[in-house]
């Protein structure tokens, strides 16, 4: 019996938890971590003040948490995405991988949507302190580099990092501006299809392909 109690509170913690981190990521995906306020996300996540506290310790230990969620969710995500293409995949195989986590946000809403939007906004304005997730963002570098390299031969490799994290910039930026709000009203077939090409643009630049030389 007692077991059962203890468990009962851990799982009702964990809710408590969970509710706190969804309603803070709703709160960053809209505004960013300087519109976020400790009164609003108890209130949309039903917990009081003193949750926090016990929880997180603070409201930046907890805008925090949700932020590395975020981000560690995403990359790992890529990460996948990517390492599965073959050396000798396309720049358009690789776009689509390297989008595929947006892509689905976009046509999913909800909870994945405010993942990548929370995402979008830190990565145009990073926190201090993120350097201990330069692990993953490297791994997505060097996946994407690794296809890069074959099909564009003539780039070094300082230009191809430019490159990625321009197309890495330009998801970011769709994932708040107001195109990707009327992108994300059409089925995913035709979001990969459009967008493809674009992020495929962006790695590829006016570079001659490996197959044109």
């Amino acid at each position: 019996m007692v077991t059962e109690r203890t468990d009962q509170r851990r799982d009702a913690g964990q809710r408590t938890r969970d509710g706190l981190l969804a309603a803070t990521l709703e709160l960053l995906a809209q505004r960013g971590p300087e519109g976020v306020t400790l009164r609003e996300i108890t209130n949309n996540a039903g917990a009081n003040v003193s949750a926090v506290s016990y929880h997180f310790g603070s409201l930046k230990a907890l805008c925090d948490s949700a932020i590395e969620y975020a981000l560690e969710h995403y990359l790992d995500a890529q990460i996948n995405a990517v390492a599965s293409l073959e050396p000798t995949s396309t720049v358009e195989e690789l776009a689509a991988a390297f989008a595929r986590p947006m892509m689905r946000a976009l046509a999913a809403g909800g909870r994945d949507l405010a993942i990548m939007r929370t995402v979008a906004r830190v990565g145009i304005d990073p926190p201090e302190g993120w350097d201990r997730l330069a692990g993953k963002f490297e791994q997505s570098r060097q996946d994407a580099l690794r296809v890069l390299s074959v099909n564009l031969r003539g780039v070094d490799e300082q230009e191809l990092r430019f490159r990625t994290r321009c197309a890495a910039g330009l998801l970011n930026w769709l994932a708040l501006a107001p195109i990707g709000t009327e992108l994300a009203a059409k089925p995913a077939e035709e979001i990969e299809r459009w967008l493809t090409p674009v992020v495929a643009g962006a790695f590829t630049g006016p570079a001659v392909r490996a197959d044109e030389s």
